[in-house]
Parts: C-alpha cells; sequence; structure tokens
C-alpha cells in the first residue's frame, strides 16, 4: 500500500512565492499611498501604474503560492 507524501520541493516552491507575496503585500500599498500623497508630482501616472501592478501581483502570487502547496500535499501519482 502507497501512502501520499508531502513532495518537499513543491512545498517549498509554494512557500517562496507566498513570501514574494508578502513582501508585494507590503511594498504595493506603500507605492500607491506615496502616488496619492502627491497628486501634483510628475512621477504621480507612472508610480500609481506600479503600485497597482504590484498589488495586483500579490493576489496573483498568494493564489499560486497556494495551490503549489495543495498540489505538493494532495498530489495524485
Amino acid at each position: 500500500m502507497e501512502t501520499n507524501r508531502t513532495d518537499k520541493t513543491i512545498l517549498f516552491k509554494g512557500v517562496k512565492l507566498l513570501a514574494f507575496a508578502l513582501l508585494s503585500l507590503f511594498m504595493g500599498p506603500i507605492l500607491m499611498t506615496l502616488a496619492l500623497s502627491d497628486k501634483e508630482n510628475s512621477l504621480y501616472i507612472p508610480l500609481l501604474i506600479v503600485a497597482t501592478l504590484i498589488c495586483v501581483m500579490a493576489v496573483f502570487l498568494i493564489f499560486k503560492g497556494i495551490k503549489t502547496i495543495m498540489s505538493s500535499m494532495f498530489k495524485k501519482k
């Protein structure tokens, strides 16, 4: 009888994705606050676009990281 075991390399990839998501979760709103605090600045629009993209990337990385961790635990061979 074969038991399902967690694939540790895939698990670490998922944890690494969640670590990058955590960094993005802090960096995106900080940049967005900086962009929205000074609307007369010439870098207002580019900084706002970059901050929005980082926030979207954080959400994507969270879902991808959780999916990777789940596939490492419940993978069918």
